[in-house]
């Protein structure tokens, strides 16, 4: 499965490398690719370590002006122009995503493909990793908007919500149909 994985390149403390590396590992003893924002940095490096070292392949999809982070020797990386083109690149190489820890990118990143799922344009599985809470105030939000109208479909149908990077893997799987 080419799981694509939305966070942060930033560096953080272990609070959150932590459950990054734990979902790393998971994703290459499993055999899955990492699809990801290619950069050599921060939690993107994070996660990029643990799922090269536990057998898994790396595909990244860097934008033209962050070229200079990417990480080098990967199975396959693309340079796209801008970030539009990188965040349709991203969905198009994705079986699933899982939304990490970050920031305004992330959230962007995140909110695209929720519409895409809200409009049934994709099917593809979303999990949000909300790793010691980060995301507990948009859980909050998403669940206001959907108890007031504001989604048409259920918030189930959109994203599944995971604790531990365990949970979040058996979720893709499960899914996926995929065995582990």
């Amino acid at each position: 499965m080419n799981i694509c994985v939305f966070l942060s390149a930033a560096d953080l403390p272990e609070t959150y490398t932590r459950p990054a590396r734990e979902f790393a590992e998971l994703i290459g003893r499993g055999g899955h690719t990492l699809v990801w924002g290619g950069s050599n940095v921060g939690l993107m490096k994070v996660m990029a370590d643990g799922v090269h070292e536990a057998g898994g392949r790396l595909m990244g999809v860097s934008v033209d002006f962050l070229a200079h982070k990417v990480r080098p020797g990967v199975d396959d990386m693309v340079v796209a122009a801008d970030l539009g083109e990188r965040k349709k690149l991203l969905l198009d190489k994705a079986d699933a995503v899982v939304i990490m820890v970050g920031g305004t990118g992330t959230l962007d990143e995140a909110t695209e493909i929720l519409e895409l799922k809200k409009h049934g344009r994709t099917d593809k599985p979303v999990v949000l990793l909300n790793t010691a809470g980060f995301y507990d105030g948009l859980k909050e939000q998403f669940r206001r908007m959907e108890d007031e109208g504001f989604l048409p479909r259920p918030l189930t149908d959109l994203v599944f919500f995971a604790e531990e990077p365990v949970g979040a893997m058996a979720y893709l799987e499960e899914s996926s149909g995929v065995t582990g």
